[in-house]
């Protein structure tokens, strides 16, 4: 699996990529939004459940490596986890080395992969959870067609605090 766009190419993550998914997991700025940075032995297992193959159909996530296409140098990993029966959902999600944040990679990977999870493997929507108040995340959600379905409170304990998540949703417009 190959995904390309004009400035970004997106591979299934294979084994020779555990240094960027440890300092993408151990990196708190990457972290920031989406969990306590977790201990080595979770950051381990994390990359061994995401390395097995996937099909449209999987209960686990596709996990991509997000790379800058005339370098090659990864910037980040993107995913999807399916939830193909009986509702053909998959929830997105994408973290990004600091050094690439605000540059547009996460949206012009997002097109990328929703592309994919509609035309190619039959989703009929796709979500994405987002801790109340992560702006850019919610910019790279609504470039991508994303809409705000509601907020849910109280959803998550971080940092020992309960914080709220947006929910954003985008339907296959060839549905």
């Amino acid at each position: 699996m190959k995904l390309i766009t004009p400035r970004l190419t997106l591979t299934r993550l294979q084994p020779e990529d555990w240094p960027l998914f440890l300092q993408v997991h151990s990196d708190a700025a990457c972290m920031e939004f989406i969990s306590p940075v977790p201990q080595l032995a979770d950051i381990r297992q994390r990359f061994h459940d995401r390395l097995m193959p996937w099909q449209a159909t999987s209960f686990h996530m596709l996990c991509l490596v997000i790379r800058l296409k005339e370098s090659g140098e990864s910037i980040g990993l993107m995913g999807a986890t399916p939830e193909w029966m009986p509702h053909r959902q998959a929830e997105v999600g994408y973290s990004l080395l600091r050094e690439h944040f605000g540059q547009g990679y996460s949206s012009e990977a997002l097109d990328a992969l929703c592309d994919l999870l509609f035309s190619d493997c039959g989703f009929h929507k796709l979500k994405a959870q987002v801790v109340e108040g992560h702006q850019a995340s919610r910019r790279v959600l609504e470039k991508n067609n994303f809409a705000l379905e509601g907020t849910l409170r109280d959803n998550y304990l971080f940092n020992g605090r309960w914080v709220n998540d947006w929910l954003f949703g985008r339907i296959n417009p060839r549905d």
